[in-house]
């Protein structure tokens, strides 16, 4: 029976916990409202503040825990605190390298706001690109450069777009790769191991993941292979 506080449409405030793990404090647990897509991260103290509503399902998720799924009811929403109980998991993230900064920019090889263009995107650019001191037109006594005419004719531009297309790709799952381990996959999702590569594959066709993942949002990621992971295993068993 619902309350009259659950039939109503309630607005989201900023709900507080706390994860625990064997009555140890956890940092670093990835907090995730599953409706709003919202993201945060308990802190040394182990704690976390998030919008939330009656109604919605807080996801917390982590290389060292558990994923629980949490449905925040009335009670919670009125005493605006939860405490998490979890328990522990032996994997963790791959180690991020960070080189302060230095590159290209820094030492001055590239000009600082200077575009820079992966090779497929240079091959794209060369084949598509018009000579703009050529470009006036007969009447003004210039003329139009062939070579991007006859690549677009032949298909060239075209087979260059897909190529950019599978080097972003490609983009997508290294870095992916960086931050997760094969055993991650195998473990967390029960990914077997040889789909797994298929698995990073089948992620970086989901849009949402993408905007996840180019926006370094780890928590957000994670949450989303979840869902992913799901629909990949569906694929495996009916093919098998």
């Amino acid at each position: 029976m619902t309350t009259q506080m659950e039939s109503q449409e309630l607005p989201r405030i900023v709900l507080k916990g706390s994860v625990v793990v064997q009555d140890e404090v956890l940092e670093g647990v990835d907090v995730v409202n599953k409706k709003t897509k919202e993201t945060t991260r308990t802190n040394a103290q182990g704690n976390f503040s998030i919008l939330a509503a009656v109604g919605d399902t807080l996801v917390f998720t982590g290389f060292q825990i558990k994923d629980i799924y949490f449905p925040i009811s009335a009670q919670q929403f009125l005493q605006g605190f939860i405490s998490i109980q979890s328990e522990l998991r032996s994997y963790q993230l791959k180690e991020v390298v960070v080189q302060n900064g230095i590159n290209a920019r820094a030492l001055g090889i590239i000009p600082k706001g200077q575009k820079t263009y992966t090779p497929a995107e240079r091959k794209l650019y060369t084949a598509t690109d018009l000579n703009a001191s050529l470009n006036a037109g007969s009447m003004a006594g210039g003329s139009v450069s062939v070579d991007p005419l006859l690549n677009w004719i032949s298909g060239r531009t075209k087979k260059l777009k897909k190529q950019l297309n599978t080097e972003k790709k490609e983009l997508y799952r290294i870095q992916i790769e960086n931050w997760f381990t094969k055993e991650y996959f195998m473990t967390k999702f029960q990914i077997p191991a040889l789909y797994v590569k298929g698995f990073e594959y089948y992620c970086i066709e989901n849009d949402s993941f993408v905007a996840a993942l180019t926006s370094k949002n780890v928590a957000l990621t994670t949450f989303l292979m979840g869902d992913l992971a799901l629909q990949y295993k569906e694929i495996i068993a009916s093919e098998n």
